[in-house]
């Protein structure tokens, strides 16, 4: 990395932070008053970045762990982001969250994990149509709050460029509370039974992390009689705590790109990990011709209409160097669909020997709508795709190495399922979400210790074929 992936490998050749207009560019709103747009661009341009590109370095050493069977990624957050609900007990909710469920897997498999959140930039959202009708009236689809607003209103769903400046903002302030909460003493180890939520009371998966927690105090007691505290050994009072976004709103990402000074290559201070979604992965991409420059570790989501050759094509174009740590492959199938479907991919990349990091998205491909006109997901549906998941890495013999999931710390009933039942008939009492349905904390916690059970099944399998 120290030489500059510029001159290392080619893959930046041609490239600049605005190339990526010569490409066919989807999913990007169309700003009624261009003057305004630049205006705000030009602004955005003169922001000091959000993130730098050390750590997004780190993030690629760290990711290089998981690609070699060596960690695991944990990736999760809301689907989208919102201005109206932007408070510090939700990003303190979410964080505490994903720490616990990093313990449980930690704990039970041994195997450090990253911490990636859908946070701080996890603002825009592709659509299905550019437009949106009610009772007759035809307005631009909402494309999330960085673009125009959720409510059905002429004026408030016409893309406004100064909501790209709002947007860095919440980012920023998002950013600042989480780098406090990761390295200010939140984290530390001692404090895991207080990252209990309070409405997790009627959980079972309460009483199974209490035990969990208890476990790991008595081990901390027993280090500290030997001499290892947290003033001796500083990552047991801190973590580490990336973020992540969709790099859909490319104007926006291009404001944001930064030429390192100690190695020339350019990054997306935007965020530590971008990812290119569905919808603009395809050979021709804007999307795919901006990420495939920035150095920055970076993930595609791979999903039923994906074949083999192409994803080959288009892992040469984004990783011709074969980093590892650099791609993720993130997999959204559906229950029904994946272990018919994904042992293609894997043995093409296997046999090529790119080195990825397999995640599983069980999220986008079960998605169904309940009697009250609800969308949802069955909870039951989004592990039958973790398990089937796993299933196919056992029998490939490769490493699934992580989870790609919308989740929340707040107490909400938008996911069906799970041990707290959550039923149909319940969705409406606390369905919050701007955009998708999430998992409640009882959920993701339910999700991380059947998680950690299937990650030691993988492990004991890969120990059985190495002895």
């Amino acid at each position: 990395m120290a030489q500059g992936i510029n001159g290392a490998s080619g893959r930046t050749a041609g490239w600049t932070p605005d190339s990526w207009r010569r490409f066919e560019a989807r999913q990007l709103p169309d700003y009624p008053d261009a003057a305004a747009l630049d205006a705000a661009l030009v602004e955005l341009s003169s922001y000091p970045p959000l993130v730098f590109a050390g750590e997004a370095r780190a993030l690629t050493d760290d990711l290089a762990q998981v690609a070699a069977g060596k960690g695991f990624l944990l990736q999760g957050g809301d689907c989208a982001e919102s201005f109206a609900e932007f408070h510090p007990n939700n990003i303190r909710d979410t964080f505490r969250l994903i720490l616990q469920m990093a313990v449980v897997l930690t704990f039970a498999s041994k195997l450090p994990v990253v911490k990636l959140g859908r946070m701080a930039g996890q603002f825009a959202k592709p659509r299905s149509a550019p437009t949106e009708e009610q009772n007759g009236v035809s307005l631009p689809a909402y494309r999330g709050d960085i673009v125009n607003d959720i409510a059905f209103d002429a004026d408030g769903r016409q893309p406004d460029p100064r909501r790209l400046i709002r947007g860095y903002s919440q980012s920023a302030a998002t950013l600042n509370l989480l780098r406090a909460f990761a390295q200010g003493g939140y984290a530390n180890l001692h404090q895991v039974h207080r990252w209990t939520h309070d409405f997790m009371g009627r959980s079972p998966w309460a009483q199974k992390y209490a035990d969990v927690a208890d476990r790991i105090g008595e081990a901390l007691d027993f280090m500290a009689a030997c001499g290892i505290n947290p003033d001796t050994v500083p990552q047991l009072k801190a973590t580490s705590f990336y973020t992540s976004h969709e790099a859909l709103l490319l104007p926006y990402e291009q404001a944001l790109t930064r030429q390192d000074s100690l190695t020339g290559d350019w990054y997306d201070t935007s965020a530590h990990f971008l990812w290119i979604g569905d919808r603009t992965r395809f050979e021709g991409s804007a999307h795919v011709d901006y990420l495939r420059g920035i150095g920055n570790p970076i993930g595609m989501k791979c999903g039923p209409s994906l074949e083999p050759d192409v994803l080959l094509r288009l892992l040469d174009t984004l990783n011709p160097a074969r980093t590892p740590g650099r791609m993720t492959l993130i997999t959204r199938y559906g229950y029904d669909k994946i272990e018919g479907a994904l042992p293609r991919l894997v043995r093409a990349v296997e046999r090529e020997g790119h080195p990825v990091v397999w995640s599983c998205d069980p999220m986008h491909g079960n998605v169904v709508k309940a009697p009250n006109g609800l969308k949802t997901r069955p909870f039951d549906r989004i592990m039958a795709e973790v398990r089937g998941f796993f299933a196919v890495h056992r029998a490939e013999g490769t490493f699934g190495g992580g989870i790609h999931i919308e989740m929340t710390g707040q107490n909400v009933t938008e996911c069906t399922g799970g041990a707290m039942a959550i039923t149909d008939d319940v969705l409406a009492d606390r369905y919050h979400t701007h955009c998708d349905p999430r998992l409640n904390a009882g959920q993701s916690l339910e999700l991380a210790f059947t998680l950690a059970e299937m990650l030691n099944q993988e492990l004991a399998e890969r120990r059985k074929v190495a002895a």
